[in-house]
């Protein structure tokens, strides 16, 4: 039975939200699965995925083949290389340890760079925040200045007229 690591569309119209599973190849897209791996939503910035990457890792070292988009997940969220460096080391060219500490170091980079993203993605929020709030008071400012001379026209010529009449 050729096995499929895929994702699996839940969620309603327009706002999607995957399973990521194990699936028998010939089994519909949200059909039958063998095992829910982790889930995929794509609807925050940036996405969010859980994974158990030890169950992926374990079906990738069974045969099962990840589809493309699939694989991307699997590669950002690291079972890829868990899987890569489990092979160096039934191989014998590192060591359990070796291969843990290379995952952990891996892990703690690329939680770094998304908590860089992160809050780059925050702090351009608050930027452009801060420039709708400069723009809305010089448009305030503006419409303020527009009726102010407008009043002192009709004073002075209040004025005008006064002055006429007295005449």
């Amino acid at each position: 039975m050729p096995v499929k690591i895929r994702l699996q569309r839940h969620g309603k119209k327009g706002k999607p939200f995957y399973w990521v599973v194990a699936a028998d190849s010939r089994a519909k897209r949200d059909g039958r699965f063998l095992e829910k791996i982790g889930t995929y939503n794509p609807n925050t910035n940036p996405a969010t995925i859980n994974l158990d990457v030890d169950s992926a890792v374990k079906w990738l070292q069974n045969g099962a083949q990840p589809t493309d988009t699939a694989r991307a997940i699997l590669s950002y969220k690291g079972a890829l290389l868990k899987n890569h460096l489990a092979g160096g080391v039934r191989k014998g060219a590192l060591t359990e340890e070796q291969a843990e500490a290379k995952f952990n170091a891996w892990l703690d980079e690329k939680a770094g760079k998304v908590a860089g993203k992160t809050e780059g993605l925050a702090k351009a929020k608050e930027e452009a925040k801060a420039k709708a709030l400069e723009a809305e008071k010089a448009t305030n400012e503006a419409r303020i200045a527009a009726k102010a001379p407008v009043a002192d026209d009709e004073d002075a010529a209040g004025e005008n007229a006064s002055s006429d009449s007295e005449e």
